[in-house]
């Protein structure tokens, strides 16, 4: 990547004096970063809906570990009431075969009576273990899918705070490397599991330029080497502009290409002075399309670092847990 850009770099400065073929040829190998990075943005927005559906099935067993606690509890409520409806029916039976022995001497029309009325209570009470047998049946299975269900529920919770841990403590070491910098247009924030890291126009470039000042290459410098040896992460610097028009018959033309050059010097010097892997690193440009401020520009005029973890190994294990 670094090569291709470097390339891309003296294309835009030598534009004016080369011939058309190699002019096109360098068109050319930018339409080719260009597609590289909407395979990384791909790659971002995928990683995105991965968490966010981890999120969602978080949610979804925790709603059904509530309805089988409040199941198991009817049910629980029902084995008792059945099982006492039983036992009195048992009871029942005793007494009915006590007078049945006693009735033998009686009549046959009156024994007859208490034989019809013993046999309906015998196929009741059958009817009544039957139904109990089949609720206890029921109320196992309930339980056992409730511990399972809460055992899904802790083990996502523990892999979203694990994610979420790794993500705070990298980003106070982030802030911590960055600490100088604070009062000079650069902040650091944690939202939606990403670190922002966002450096002011003015901390590293000369209006209209893309070749970043010395304090702006001390922070990303620093910047870099807090994060270097770190590969399951996946960086994104995203060059922004304000909305003024840039006009002019030299690279960079307009703000599109001035946000993309600026975003690729940041990358070079981070490469240049670190061992970060080049494999997580992506350069952008927003042009003034995502703006901070209605009303300063200043602020508008940034790169925007997004440091976001690399899900493909948390989205591994959940997959073999299943």
């Amino acid at each position: 990547m670094k090569s291709i850009v470097s390339i891309l770099g003296i294309g835009l400065i030598v534009a004016s004096c080369v011939t058309p073929q190699k002019y096109q040829d360098l068109l050319s190998k930018e339409q080719a970063c260009s597609q590289e990075l909407e395979k990384y943005k791909t790659m971002a927005i995928d990683n995105e809906a991965k968490a966010k559906n981890l999120t969602e099935e978080r949610d979804v067993l925790r709603a059904e570990v509530s309805q089988l606690k409040k199941d198991t509890l009817e049910m629980g409520v029902d084995y008792r009431v059945l099982q006492t409806q039983y036992d009195k029916m048992v009871e029942l039976n005793t007494t009915l075969e006590k007078e049945f022995t006693l009735s033998r001497s009686r009549d046959a029309i009156e024994t007859a009576k208490l034989q019809a009325n013993l046999e309906a209570s015998i196929l009741e009470a059958q009817r009544k273990e039957d139904a109990l047998l089949k609720l206890e049946d029921e109320l196992g299975r309930k339980q056992k899918l409730l511990v399972d269900r809460e055992q899904r529920v802790k083990e996502l919770e523990e892999i979203i705070a694990r994610q979420d841990a790794a993500v705070s403590a990298l980003k106070n070491k982030v802030a911590e490397a960055l600490h100088g910098f604070n009062d000079k247009g650069l902040t650091v924030e944690q939202k939606d599991g990403k670190i922002y890291v966002s450096l002011e126009a003015k901390l590293l470039f000369a209006s209209g330029s893309t070749n970043v000042e010395a304090e702006g290459q001390k922070a990303i410098i620093e910047l870099a080497r807090a994060i270097q040896g770190d590969d399951d992460l996946e960086i994104i610097v995203e060059g922004h502009t304000d909305a003024d028009a840039l006009n002019s018959a030299k690279h960079p033309k307009n703000n599109w290409e001035l946000s993309v050059l600026r975003a690729t010097a940041v990358v070079e010097i981070m490469l240049a002075n670190s061992d970060i892997n080049p494999a997580i690193l992506s350069a952008s440009g927003r042009s003034q399309f995502h703006p901070v401020s209605e009303t300063d520009k200043a602020k508008n005029r940034r790169i925007e670092v997004i440091i976001s973890p690399n899900l493909n190994a948390l989205f591994e294990i959940i997959g073999n847990e299943q």
